[in-house]
């Protein structure tokens, strides 16, 4: 009852009214590329182009086990999402997303199964003077008209990452596509050294039946999210044991506001929160604590190594043999029985070979490409994810790239509190910027910005804009308006979404004042 409590506080206050049937005098015509859950978030009064025949972006493609490993609280994706549990599996997520798309009158506005290649898209220019934006854009033939903006949603996450591992079973006997179990366990036509077991990639998982799993035991190559809900999938369905097998440790720091952490990097008093962290989450299983930082995931799965079910790895992965791998180990962490998994056995100084019936890759996708949008929007040092706030092109802010360029980023409380929705407040400094000329940065003033935040970071962990936290983001957004005492006006809009709506006869004047100063 209090979680749902707490989520209708948060409903009542942020979420956006749903637009009138026909909007009379729209402020700008904007185009998202991207169906998914950024896509369907960001899209208020615009047009949605998605590849695909259904919306739901990469959570349409994943397993019916997966879910969140963080509390869906830090995953409110708009200020209407009302979850049912604190770790939602994929068909409530999806449920949500739907949701969203109807309440808010999007499905007359989304075009399914429009694939963007090379040169798709591209700006009117030949000297014509824009109104709202540097930049006018068509779609592919540009049957739409042009648009004054794009929000570019595509994800971080594209085509699954299949990593060719010496003795990997060739791309037609285990099925890349994620087609049936019996493809992807396929042994018919394996040579004589290649693993003679069945591959699933780790979003492969709903093919991996009951049957195949009971009493086997299942290495997890890859030790992320998606390594985790392989081990918690494969357990439920029977198998006997696991082995994950960490090249390195994935650190998700739970807060880094209260770590001290604000900026990517150990800072005087991290090392108080990480041990808070280590002694609550990690009691049994102590060697389970990374040397930097804190891997938080959820219960089940350290309950899981402390009963013996699963025995983390921490190793680079040799090869795969006709019935195991070979691994160079560091460290081995087992709790129940000592003996070993699956009858490991040493085959040289430091390297173990793990016997394994099924092999899951949880070795993550590929990034989409952004091939589809002129170069010239990313200059050299300028590329994703050296972007202005993290997310606009340095060259034209009309260009949003909403969740599209980051590699990683970590929530905190303060994003509980103060941004609701990060994808929300982005898209409305985009709105904030077709709406109010003054407010607009030029592009010395957005390449400065990342030249400052790379200085500051210098020597944080994977790159200065690789990684952020929602702290990091808080401090930009008060940053981006405390700079600029022209945005203040519109510092309520850009947080909550206040003070805005439709056919508002005060911004329409402001529209039309800025057409008669052109």
């Amino acid at each position: 009852m209090l979680y749902w409590f707490v989520q209708g506080i948060l409903i009542s206050i942020f979420k956006p009214r749903p637009p009138p049937e026909r909007v009379k005098r729209p402020y700008a015509r904007i185009a998202v590329i991207g169906g998914g859950l950024t896509g369907v978030s960001s899209a208020a009064y615009v047009t949605i182009y998605e590849a695909s025949d259904r919306i739901g972006g990469i959570w349409a493609h994943e397993n019916q086990t997966s879910g969140l490993q963080l509390n869906s609280l830090l995953y409110r994706f708009h200020p209407a999402v009302c979850w049912k549990k604190a770790f939602p599996q994929r068909d409530e997520i999806l449920g949500e997303i739907e949701k969203v798309w109807k309440e808010y009158r999007l499905e007359e506005r989304t075009r399914f199964n429009v694939g963007t290649n090379t040169s798709s898209i591209r700006p009117l220019t030949h000297g014509t003077v824009h109104v709202r934006s540097p930049s006018q854009w068509y779609i592919n033939a540009g049957e739409d008209g042009p648009f004054d903006a794009l929000i570019v949603a595509v994800g971080t996450n594209g085509e699954p990452m299949w990593v060719g591992f010496e003795g990997m079973p060739t791309k037609a006997e285990r099925s890349d596509s994620g087609g049936s179990a019996q493809k992807a366990g396929s042994v018919e036509k394996h040579e004589q050294w290649t693993y003679q077991g069945p591959v699933f990639h780790s979003s492969q998982l709903d093919c991996a039946t009951r049957e195949m799993l009971r009493g086997k035991t299942v290495a997890v190559i890859g030790s992320g999210a998606s390594g985790v809900e392989a081990v918690e999938t494969t357990l439920s369905r029977g198998a006997d044991r696991c082995i994950m097998l960490a090249r390195r440790d994935k650190v998700r720091l739970f807060d880094v506001c209260l770590s001290a952490q604000p900026f990517g990097r150990e800072m005087p008093f991290s090392v108080i929160w990480e041990r808070f962290l280590a002694l609550w989450q990690y009691h049994g299983v102590e060697d389970l604590v990374p040397q930097s930082g804190i891997f938080v995931v959820n219960d089940d799965f350290l309950n899981q190594v402390r009963a013996g079910k699963c025995v983390y790895v921490r190793g680079n992965v040799v090869r795969l043999t006709t019935d195991g791998i070979v691994v160079d180990v560091r460290e081995s962490i087992e709790s129940g029985s000592p003996s070993g998994i699956g009858g490991a056995e040493p085959e040289a100084e430091g390297r173990v070979e793990f016997k394994a019936d099924v092999i899951v890759l949880a070795t993550g996708y590929k990034h989409p490409s952004l091939g589809f949008l002129p170069q010239e929007l990313f200059p050299k040092d300028y590329e994703r994810p050296n972007l202005y706030l993290q997310n606009f092109s340095t060259e034209d802010w009309s260009v949003l790239l909403t969740n599209s360029a980051y590699v990683n980023a970590i929530g905190t409380f303060s994003k509980f509190i103060a941004l609701t929705s990060d994808v929300l407040s982005d898209t409305r400094i985009l709105l904030t910027f077709l709406l109010d000329p003054g407010t607009r940065p030029i592009a010395k003033e957005m390449k400065l910005w990342v030249d400052v935040v790379r200085f500051i970071k210098r020597g944080a962990q994977g790159g200065a804009l690789s990684f952020f936290t929602y702290m990091e983001l808080t401090i930009w957004i008060l940053t981006f308006h405390v700079l600029r005492p022209d945005r203040w006006r519109w510092t309520f809009f850009i947080l909550f979404g206040w003070d805005v709506c439709p056919d508002d006869e005060r911004l329409i004047s402001l529209v039309d004042e800025e057409k008669q100063e052109v």
